[in-house]
């Protein structure tokens, strides 16, 4: 992770509160000061409650005990809101479970997301970025907006093996928890849905497309057999690779043909043998997708697809390069014209922010969980990498079981709508909010963020 942010102080999860979120107590205890006016109890974070004489601890400390009563309110509250919405939540995420639609295609799941949202009182947008299946949904004016990000697509052929039908449901629940309390704690909610994680990158274009653009976080959970935080991803770019070659009877005429095919296959072979000079974490893999249609013709035309993945962005363009040489190989060795296209967008490498990271663990450990750290751990790819170079970012996630089976397997998928995937729902949402609350209500942290969006505005930063 390059550049990782000093984690403020705070002892608990929402140790600080915002100027309008402050409680004014009605029981003779003494109002809390502004940020000038900070006494020096590190305990407190600068939040100078008077009365603190850099107490130690919370016992008998009226400042800690009135902002406690404030944050068990405001959990409570959320709490209450998930709860209500629990039906819709896991009934949504058994539908989209139950009725699969790959990137680009998810017009049923979509819908159901924006429909439910709009009777929550969310302002919703559809269509987002000239995407059909993209939405975004708006509840609350605050000038902290978070944005907890939805995916909802499946893989072709096995459904919903990558659990995103946990992931969207949690991400809805946790947008609805936090409108619950938005007013309260002075915060814009902000659903991003984002189609096409599996394939073209919906994150990265509705990121080009401004869709962050003053957003002080994003969040979300991923469903996978272990809860986990802090790993980084694999940046990834994919390509379309296709070569034309010149038909020929493949007994009578050979020799007047071009063979696409061999072009291909000389590819594969040095990117076989280009692998035992990778470093680790740096993949290639692809498959052919159209080998030639009839056995006793030469093949005139073959396609692939092929991705590659490095540790970080940058390696990723080295390596693009080198397997790029494989190729004009492949063409250079048999005649066949190259044709090398992008295929989506690249991803590049997760930044978890480590206060939020640190947030979501508290959130989680309140409802039980025990996230294994993974700091330095790299995982598979996500766009939500190129969120998480322009956004403070957290990509945590949240486990039920699968026995034994991972991600992108039918074996996972069938676990999708398990007692422990419906828990995994409830509880990211719980968490991802929790998170939401602390972020908003803690002055170091609200700050920080704030300070953030006014930076990346003034620097006008957008992929």
């Amino acid at each position: 992770m390059k550049n990782p942010t000093t984690p403020a102080a705070g002892p608990t999860p929402a140790a600080g509160l915002t100027p309008a979120a402050r409680p004014t107590p009605t029981d003779g205890r003494k109002e809390p000061k502004g940020n000038d006016e900070y006494d020096g109890c590190a305990g407190h974070d600068g939040n100078g409650w008077e009365g603190c004489d850099g107490c130690e601890g919370r016992s008998g400390c009226e400042g800690h005990d009135v902002r406690d009563r404030h944050l068990r309110d405001l959990a409570g509250t959320v709490s209450g809101a998930v709860e209500k919405w629990r039906p819709r939540l896991l009934a949504l995420s058994h539908s989209l479970h139950a009725e699969p639609e790959t990137a680009l295609e998810e017009h049923r799941s979509a819908a159901k997301i924006g429909d439910l949202l709009d009777e929550a009182g969310f302002a919703v947008t559809r269509g987002v970025a000239g995407l059909p299946t993209a939405l975004v949904a708006d509840h609350g004016t605050g000038e902290l907006t978070v944005a907890l990000c939805a995916e909802y697509d499946a893989l072709p052929g096995i459904g919903h093996a990558c659990g995103h039908n946990v992931n969207g449901a949690a991400a809805i629940g946790a947008a609805l928890g936090l409108a619950a309390v938005a007013d309260r704690i002075g915060v814009r909610v902000r659903l991003v849905g984002t189609p096409a994680e599996e394939d073209v990158g919906g994150k990265a274009l509705l990121l080009k497309a401004g869709v962050f653009d003053g957003v002080a976080a994003a969040m979300m959970v991923h469903a996978a057999p272990a809860d986990t935080v802090g790993a980084s991803s694999l940046a990834i770019g994919a390509w379309d690779v296709t070569f034309h070659g010149r038909p020929a009877h493949a007994a009578l005429a050979p020799w007047e043909g071009v063979n696409a095919l061999d072009a291909m296959t000389v590819a594969q072979t040095a990117i076989g043998l280009l692998r035992q000079h990778l470093a680790p974490g740096t993949l290639v893999h692809g498959i052919v997708t159209d080998g030639g249609q009839a056995v006793n013709v030469v093949p005139a035309r073959t396609r692939a697809r092929y991705e590659l993945r490095a540790p970080t962005a940058e390696q990723l363009t080295h390596l693009r390069a080198r397997v790029r040489a494989c190729f004009e190989a492949g063409a250079l060795a048999t005649g066949a014209e190259l044709e090398l296209a992008q295929h989506g967008e690249d991803f590049a490498e997760l930044r978890q922010d480590p206060c939020m990271t640190e947030a979501y663990v508290r959130a989680a450990r309140a409802l039980g969980r025990t996230p294994e750290p993974r700091h330095g751990e790299l995982m598979a790819s996500t766009d939500m990498g190129n969120v998480s170079h322009a956004v403070p970012t957290i990509h945590p996630t949240i486990g039920y079981e699968t026995h034994g089976a991972l991600q992108h397997t039918a074996e996972f998928a069938a676990h999708g709508t398990s007692e422990g995937a419906d828990r995994a729902v409830l509880d990211g949402a719980l968490a991802l909010a929790g998170v939401g609350v602390e972020l908003a209500t803690h002055e170091a942290q609200r700050r920080r963020l704030l300070d953030g969006v006014a930076r990346r505005t003034r620097e006008g930063a957008r992929p």
